[in-house]
């Protein structure tokens, strides 16, 4: 999505949020929280209050009215109800018979609410210092989680990374093959964007960084002599990340043509810039989205940026066998998340069965 479209959709979620959840969102974008995030959280904000509204849990009109005090004193039971209703509610797709949201998108919105609550109960600031309240139900509500194990989810992600040699090879696909298969206009659009886009893709397979921390760089965020980028990581902490050196010649093409080819002036300060209809943009998430799929779907299986991600920790770890140092590449607190990467390329197990 645009960064022009999704202010527009965000301030028209504001304007029906009750004060505080204001507050909330000014919080965050100070840290500051994406874009991106608060407003996937204003969503969750919107389902929630209107469900408060359906369930004549608050007497008020608008979502806007809806007093703190009706958070305060929600109970677990009203929770659970919440999240039956989530789960049991019908679908808007008319296509489908299905009922209830999926347990990822239910566990998204506990996470928004639990997020919301954290803010209220233990970060906010009164008059006199104290929070607004201090009873935090939802940390009564527990979610339930995808039964799998590490092992059998590393099979699937297994499939839809580009590893070892696959890496550079989807490059010089997108960089020699790929406008062969275009129709003549398909092929303009390719020209004008090749650079850009295989900088991009580069860059995601060569750092291993979040989407939207390759959205949000600022060409002052790359230093091509060190082969860093400064980014903004989630909690708002800013952290510096080692970039591959395969990705180089990709950043250099790119940055070769960015000022002419997209018209950028000094006031352009994004890394990445689209542009259309003589307006120059900074490039989207959703546009990377849409880019990502189209070269991967066409070179071997369509993927996300974030499989890209998973794809330089898997590299990262067969090549030193350091959980450590794939947690800090990817801006991880712990270790704990990186132990995907080794069901991934741990071999030893089917080595010794094969010897059996």
């Amino acid at each position: 999505m645009r960064r022009e479209l999704l202010l527009e959709k965000i301030d028209d979620l504001k304007q029906m949020m009750p004060w505080y959840v204001l507050e909330y969102y000014q919080s965050k974008l100070a840290i500051p929280y994406s874009l991106t995030t608060l407003y996937e959280y204003l969503k969750e904000y919107r389902r929630f209050f209107a469900w408060i509204l359906d369930s004549g849990l608050s007497q008020v009109a608008t979502i806007s009215d809806i007093p703190l005090e009706i958070l305060e004193h929600l109970t677990k039971k009203d929770m659970e109800a919440f999240i039956l209703y989530l789960r049991e509610r019908p679908l808007l797709n008319a296509n489908t018979h299905k009922n209830g949201l999926s347990q990822t998108t239910i566990n998204r919105s506990l996470s928004a609410l639990s997020s919301l609550y954290k803010y209220l109960t233990e970060e906010v600031e009164n008059q006199n210092g104290e929070p607004y309240f201090y009873r935090n139900v939802m940390k009564k509500v527990s979610t339930k989680k995808k039964k799998e194990t590490l092992a059998a989810r590393a099979e699937q992600i297994k499939q839809k990374l580009f590893l070892g040699d696959e890496t550079t090879a989807f490059l010089d696909y997108v960089d020699h093959t790929y406008a062969t298969k275009l129709s003549p206009r398909a092929l303009s659009s390719f020209q004008k964007n090749k650079e850009r886009d295989l900088a991009i893709l580069a860059l995601l397979l060569a750092s291993g960084v979040r989407l939207s921390e390759a959205v949000n760089l600022d060409l002052r965020d790359l230093n091509m002599n060190l082969m860093i980028i400064d980014v903004i990581r989630k909690g708002g902490k800013r952290d510096s990340v080692n970039i591959a050196a395969f990705a180089k010649p990709y950043l250099e093409n790119y940055l070769a043509i960015r000022q002419v080819r997209y018209k950028a002036d000094k006031t352009d300060l994004a890394l990445f810039l689209s542009e259309y209809a003589g307006k120059v943009n900074r490039m989207d998430a959703s546009s990377i989205e849409k880019m990502v799929a189209k070269y991967s779907a066409d070179f071997k299986v369509r993927v996300t940026p974030h499989k890209l991600r998973h794809t330089l920790a898997t590299r990262l770890y067969d090549a030193t066998k350091s959980q450590v140092l794939v947690s800090h590449q990817l801006g991880h607190a712990n270790t704990q998340v990186t132990d995907l990467y080794t069901h991934i390329v741990d071999d030893e197990q089917k080595n010794a069965l094969d010897n059996l």
